[in-house]
């Protein structure tokens, strides 16, 4: 009943025009940074710990774009519920495609990674609709099962399939030697049970998932990773492939998961 009720009131709220979501996004950032100031001295001593080398005039104004940017996330999530295909497609551009079809033309599984910068939600989408080989998503259940029902029902509306993390092998070894593409996020945050790997990023010591690592080693796919990034137009992104990786099986213990941290590290860095 609960999920019902989710379910509904996020499709009743997606018709709404995107411009009409952009203002209520408008009043979201207004109430989140002046009123409530919704974690914002975390936010800030996050900023200062991973730019040291900006000033807190500089970190401020970095929060901002945040707190501005958050809001819209919100919204296009909700929009998610009855966007159509067309709209996906005019609202994230694939810059080359064709970087992750040759591996397919190869008959190789890809490997795909991403962060969470730029609507990752969104690139979801794109990814389904850019090929009718297997889609895997893999995933980090939430702690509130209606929420997580709904999203993923959301997330599966172009055809892709959500695994969670728990459940990645038998998936892949299954679809093993054919064409097909597993989305992973290398910033998501791991439980200790998960990993025990702790490095640098952002100038933090933080611990970070080996999830992909460890299937990369087995199945020897080649790594892509996809860079999701903000185009002018509000609303509008694209998507970057970039092999990280031909050959996943010739490096040292953890290698692997530091090169994808650096991908995220470097475009966090370069575009705040």
């Amino acid at each position: 009943m609960r999920k019902k009720s989710i379910d509904v009131l996020l499709y009743m709220l997606s018709l709404l025009p995107f411009w009409a979501m952009y203002g209520i996004s408008n009043l979201l950032y207004y109430f989140l940074f002046y009123i409530i100031k919704y974690r914002k001295a975390i936010v800030l001593e996050n900023l200062k710990n991973s730019f040291p080398e900006k000033s807190a005039a500089e970190c401020y104004i970095i929060a901002k774009k945040f707190y501005r940017f958050f809001p819209d996330l919100i919204v296009e999530a909700i929009q998610m519920r009855s966007i159509s295909a067309k709209q996906v497609l005019d609202r994230i551009e694939l810059l080359n495609p064709e970087e992750v079809y040759r591996h397919f033309d190869q008959n190789k599984g890809v490997i795909g990674v991403t962060a969470h910068y730029g609507n990752w939600e969104l690139g979801i989408y794109r990814l389904s609709l850019m090929t009718d080989h297997p889609r895997l998503i893999i995933y980090k259940p939430l702690n509130d099962k209606s929420f997580n029902e709904v999203y993923n029902s959301l997330r599966c509306r172009f055809g892709a399939t959500m695994v969670p993390m728990k459940q990645i092998l038998r998936h892949i070894v299954r679809l093993q030697r054919s064409p097909h593409i597993s989305m992973f996020v290398a910033d998501q945050t791991p439980t200790y049970q998960d990993s025990d790997y702790f490095m640098e990023f952002m100038h933090q010591e933080t611990l970070v998932y080996t999830g992909t690592e460890r299937i990369a080693r087995l199945t020897k796919n080649p790594i892509v990773f996809c860079h999701i990034g903000r185009k002018k137009k509000r609303g509008y992104y694209f998507c970057k492939f970039t092999t990280v990786l031909e050959n996943t099986d010739v490096f040292d213990q953890h290698k692997i998961t530091r090169i994808l941290s650096r991908s995220s590290d470097t475009i966090i860095k370069e575009h705040p």
